[in-house]
């Protein structure tokens, strides 16, 4: 059920600064205004500077008041906001004047709540507008835009019109003789069942791919001890973040840190040797080392070129190979001294010194992040959405062999399942929407 009442709260982040903002919506949110300020009348959108008051007529602020008239605001409703100074105090009576005339305090997120149910904003726009409050990279920040301008509502629109089309003609072919529908329409079906799995598909494989762009990508440095993990980490970091020593096992845990390389930030694990441990503390590392791999979005391996090569690196190659399907670099350390290792084994690879310049390493995670980030394939942001279009395709998939057989409510009923589910991306689908296409396209006359 709608909540009525006016609602209040700091719309920004707590802390001091140069203004702070309470927003107030609802139906008496300007009246509430009136008696604060003790101004009858805003216009709406104009920015008015006026005193702040308690109920017992003290001074409070100088603040600027705006006025959002309904529907023209971000909830639909009458929205106030007072931009008064910074500082939590102000903010805080402020608020609690706004209480002391009946409004309440908002729950968490009531009033994006408000705009979706006031058909202001969809679910995507509302997921969007979270993942941008926390957007930690420039590459997040321009995906979350286009999200909030409606790309991602409009390609599910697209995809909907398209499964409409389908339902209603496939429950008008039920109902009625076949003579009143056109002689292609089944073919017409197919090629949109085929080109929205590809769209799916596409877009299924696009946000694997950059799942780690809202929260950063995940990169793991690994090897056997002592090939210089910790000395990569602290140079990527530009500080003494990990102990470095000569004694094996001296990292037994993982170490994880962000960084900003190009306009990515990445989360960088430094893992604890892999190698054949006694020590349990030491094994109980070694493991978490193996699950970061697993969890890496980018996997850096360093050899050690001072080294012959031996067991604990054939170790590691086999973990990447078995993990092939990550980017995998593979680095070749302590390029300054005299080298022994068998380079043979690893194809590719980056030779370099941790002590002295690892430009070419970098390069190459930027690179590879460019490659993920840098489309124009509709990725999707959160795992509700993913599930949605797994869904989705799931269903489509379902229904090819029944439209094949001719079994066209098996077919309707996979359609359907489809169609709710890709619309709990943006706004739940309804019966009516089908029955509008059925009854507006169709001159049915029976």
């Amino acid at each position: 059920m709608f909540d009525d009442n006016t609602i209040v709260a700091i719309a920004t982040a707590n802390g001091i600064g140069s203004i702070s903002i309470v927003r107030v919506s609802g139906a008496h949110a300007l009246e509430i205004a009136s008696k604060i300020s003790k101004k009858e009348t805003f216009k709406p959108r104009l920015a008015t500077l006026c005193p702040l008051h308690t109920t017992n007529d003290e001074l409070i602020d100088e603040a600027l008041v705006l006025y959002f008239k309904a529907p023209f605001s971000f909830t639909g409703e009458d929205v106030v906001e007072f931009q008064c100074h910074g500082g939590v105090a102000i903010a805080n009576m402020v608020v609690n004047e706004v209480l002391a005339y009946g409004a309440r305090l908002a729950n968490p997120g009531e009033f994006s709540k408000r705009a979706f149910l006031n058909n202001k904003i969809d679910l995507s726009k509302a997921e969007a507008i979270s993942k941008i409050i926390e957007a930690r990279s420039e590459d997040a920040v321009k995906l979350l835009a286009k999200q909030l301008k409606g790309e991602l509502t409009s390609f599910v629109n697209d995809i909907r019109e398209d499964l409409l089309f389908m339902l209603a003609y496939t429950e008008v072919s039920i109902d009625y003789a076949e003579d009143d529908l056109p002689s292609d329409i089944f073919e017409q079906i197919q090629n949109k069942m085929e080109k929205i799995q590809v769209k799916l598909t596409n877009t299924l494989d696009a946000s694997k791919r950059r799942e780690g762009m809202i929260e950063g990508f995940k990169v793991a440095i690994i090897g056997k001890p002592n090939v210089g993990k910790s000395s990569l980490l602290n140079k990527l970091l530009n500080y003494d973040r990990a102990i470095i020593s000569d004694i094996a096992g001296t990292t037994r845990d993982t170490i994880e840190e962000s960084v900003k390389i190009g306009t990515h930030i990445i989360k960088i694990v430094d893992t604890a040797g892999i190698r054949n441990a006694s020590d349990v503390i030491e094994q109980i590392g070694i493991e978490k080392s193996i699950e970061a791999i697993g969890e890496a979005d980018i996997v850096i391996s360093l050899f050690d070129n001072s080294k012959l090569i031996d067991d604990e690196d054939l170790k590691i190659l086999d973990l990447l190979e078995e993990n092939s399907e990550k980017k995998i670099i593979k680095v070749v350390n302590k390029s300054d001294l005299e080298s022994k290792l068998d380079k043979s084994n690893l194809d590719e690879f980056i030779e370099l010194s941790t002590k002295e310049d690892i430009n070419p390493l970098i390069k190459n995670i930027e690179t590879i992040l460019d490659s993920n980030t840098h489309s124009d394939e509709m990725t999707l942001i959160s795992k509700r959405q993913v599930n949605s279009v797994e869904d989705t395709l799931y269903h489509l998939n379902m229904s090819m062999m029944p439209l094949h057989n001719g079994e066209l409510e098996f077919f309707a009923h996979h359609i359907t399942e489809g169609l709710e589910a890709i619309s709990n991306i943006t706004r739940p689908y309804e019966n009516d929407q089908m029955l509008d296409v059925m009854f507006g396209e169709f001159c049915l006359g029976k």
